[in-house]
C-alpha cells in the first residue's frame, strides 16, 4: 500500500512493522511540518496516525475505509522528534474493525487516535 500512498510517502512515513490486524510506522518532525508556534501541526500527528490505521485495516485482505475518526493531541511535537504510531485491532466484526492508534515519542504518548473501517467485499490482488 505504501508505494500506492503518495501522500505518505511525502509526509516520509517508513513502515517499522506490519503483521495481521496490525501496523507500526513511524517519521521524523521536519520544519516544514510546524505551525506558527513552532510545534509540529495536529495535522502531522493525524496523518501518520491515520496511515497506521489504514494499513493495519487492510491487512486482512479486503478494502477496509475509515468511516470515522478521532484523536486526542496530549504532547506537544517539536521539530525533529522521531514518532511512531502502532494501530491495533480493537474489535474486529464481520464488516466493521474499531482500531486505537497510539502515537509516541520514545515511550511518551502524545496523541491517542481511534478510528472505525467499513470492510468492503472487494479484495486487494497481490502482485
Amino acid at each position: 500500500m505504501l508505494s500506492e500512498d503518495a501522500f505518505s510517502q511525502w509526509l516520509g512515513i517508513e513502515i517499522v512493522k506490519v503483521k495481521l490486524g496490525y501496523c507500526q510506522v513511524k517519521l521524523k518532525v521536519r520544519k516544514e511540518m510546524l505551525n506558527s508556534m513552532q510545534k509540529s501541526h495536529g495535522g502531522i500527528t493525524y496523518a501518520l496516525a491515520d496511515t497506521a490505521f489504514g494499513f493495519a485495516a487492510n491487512t486482512h485482505g479486503n478494502y477496509a475505509v475509515s468511516i470515522e475518526t478521532s484523536i486526542n493531541h496530549i504532547e506537544a511535537v517539536n521539530e525533529g522528534d522521531e514518532l511512531t504510531a502502532e494501530s491495533s485491532v480493537s474489535i474486529d466484526k464481520n464488516k466493521l474493525g474499531f482500531h486505537v492508534v497510539e502515537i509516541k515519542r520514545n515511550t511518551e504518548l502524545v496523541a491517542l487516535f481511534k478510528g472505525v473501517v467499513y470492510k468492503a467485499s472487494k479484495k486487494w490482488e497481490v502482485e
